[in-house]
């Protein structure tokens, strides 16, 4: 994928943007490091100067697609120490997959041009919980039959968290016909999980 950098030229009185290119392997590299600096600083606070003026002036070109829980104290953008423009972020209670994520994820890779996908599950998540103690009504039944389906008869709530992340990977490798190990134009999807106690990001 392509993403740009703007530096402010005094000379010239502009930005001068810079194409940079990043592969699955690359962006995640990037998720790991920003991740152990998030867990080293304890901060999220980002300069978020020349991502404005790049993101304003050439648009998004994200580095890497994260499909994860709508949980508030799930922040793929802190977590990864990402800043504007950096992470293309799909929010789902218990990070499920259905046609709207895989929409969304068709135009990040096919629009924006970006090659790793991630499933970013967390521990002590409530729609996994949900799955493993009752039988919700309403709405977020159409969540738990889908968590439920993907950790058969797990009880343990961390097992089951990977599971259910396991599950929503291979949901969007079957979907989007990405074969791993294979080339698949770049694209790669892998897993994870958010470890709330520690801001530690575990990939499976």
């Amino acid at each position: 994928m392509e993403q740009f950098r703007g530096d402010y030229n005094k000379k010239k009185g502009m930005v001068i943007v810079e194409k940079i290119t990043y592969s699955a392997d690359d962006a995640l590299k990037m998720l790991v490091e920003g991740n152990q600096k998030y867990v080293a600083s304890r901060t999220a606070s980002v300069d978020a100067s020349e991502e404005i003026l790049k993101t304003s002036a050439k648009g998004q070109t994200p580095y890497a697609i994260v499909i994860t829980c709508s949980d508030s104290r799930v922040i793929p953008e802190a977590i990864f120490s990402a800043g504007i423009g950096g992470i293309f972020v799909i929010r789902v209670a218990g990070n499920v997959i259905d046609s709207h994520q895989l929409g969304s994820i068709e135009y990040a890779s096919g629009h924006l041009g970006t090659r790793l996908i991630v499933v970013l599950g967390h521990d002590h998540c409530g729609a996994v919980g949900a799955a493993l103690s009752s039988d919700p009504d309403g709405y977020v039944k159409s969540i738990t039959d889908e968590i439920k389906k993907a950790i058969g008869s797990e009880k343990d709530e961390l097992k089951a968290c990977c599971l259910n992340v396991k599950n929503s990977c291979s949901v969007i490798e079957n979907a989007l016909k990405i074969k791993p190990g294979e080339d698949n134009n770049g694209l790669k999807v892998v897993g994870a999980v958010y470890h709330l106690d520690t801001g530690v990001a575990e990939f499976l």
